[in-house]
């Protein structure tokens, strides 16, 4: 395992010091802002509204805006979070440092993290597809910190990774300090980083992405559905990731693809499950006609 944190510190630095970030073609982006990254302290946390509405819908082809609603105001992402958890070890599984069906280990800290759980044992090992679909499907909060420790060692130092790839992705004003959305202060994102975060998912791991979209899980025993109750409902939704926690009320980054369109939608800040939902599906069938066809444009 240390080789596997060697390799993941290598890449993490090949991948975040570069002078230029990945380009992103949010359309609507202010291109005149300058953004440094910042790393709060335990004593330093920015003020968030809670449970505030926000939103944003993006082409994902074009990049273009359809809609937006406070979408650079901050906010708590809950378990959204664990779309950048999946992001880096998407990130490893592409370059071949991992694979599918690799063994995590579980440590007494991960097994003893608060629901929702897998209901992982402390020392009996996990595959990393077990790993991805526990996230995807389960939103599992003790597999977030496996995932963490196996690749960086701590959960600490897997979030300085995830907010140095934020920034590198073009994620301006999104700070992780854990990966599992569990509450802290200090964890905050906004709708429009969130919908540059999707698309990147889509667009460069069309592959592992196809996980979000997975019904059921089942382990040791138990099952569990879907946290997106869109997945099967609404038309051409096949992720990608629903978040809860009081202070930020019901989040959902949902990816559609439709009659040759494609959209990322985000909704912060909903007041239950239900309304969130329906929000959602009004925005999906409000703006996917207005996105374009055609080819993606590349964002990396």
């Amino acid at each position: 395992m240390r080789r596997l944190f060697v390799l993941f510190a290598a890449v993490l630095v090949a991948g975040c010091t570069s002078s230029q970030p990945d380009r992103q073609t949010l359309a609507e982006a202010p291109a005149a802002q300058v953004y440094e990254p910042v790393i709060y302290t335990p004593t330093e946390a920015p003020a968030v509204s809670r449970r505030a509405y926000s939103a944003i819908v993006v082409d994902a082809k074009s990049g273009k805006i359809l809609h937006e609603e406070e979408a650079n105001s901050l906010r708590y992402p809950a378990s959204l979070t664990k779309m950048m958890t999946l992001y880096l070890l998407f990130e490893q599984l592409d370059r071949g440092v991992l694979s599918t069906n690799s063994e995590l280990t579980v440590s007494a800290e991960a097994a003893g993290r608060p629901p929702a759980k897998l209901g992982v044992k402390a020392g009996v090992p996990i595959s990393v597809d077990t790993a991805i679909r526990a996230l995807a499907v389960r939103s599992a909060n003790d597999v977030a910190v496996v995932i963490a420790e196996n690749l960086a060692g701590s959960e600490e130092a897997y979030a300085r990774a995830m907010t140095s790839k934020a920034r590198a992705i073009g994620m301006s004003d999104t700070v992780f300090v854990n990966a599992s959305g569990l509450p802290d202060p200090r964890q905050v994102t906004t709708a429009r980083d969130m919908a540059i975060l999707g698309r990147a998912l889509s667009s460069r791991y069309p592959r592992y992405f196809a996980y979000f979209s997975t019904p059921e899980i089942s382990y040791r025993g138990r099952k569990w559905k879907n946290t997106n109750k869109l997945l099967g409902k609404v038309p051409g939704v096949n992720g990608i990731k629903t978040g809860y926690i009081r202070d930020s009320g019901f989040n959902l980054v949902t990816n559609v693809e439709r009659g040759g369109k494609h959209v990322i939608a985000v909704v912060i800040g909903g007041r239950t499950g239900n309304s969130r939902n329906a929000k959602m599906t009004e925005l999906i069938e409000t703006y996917v006609p207005q996105a374009s066809g055609g080819s993606i444009l590349s964002i990396f």
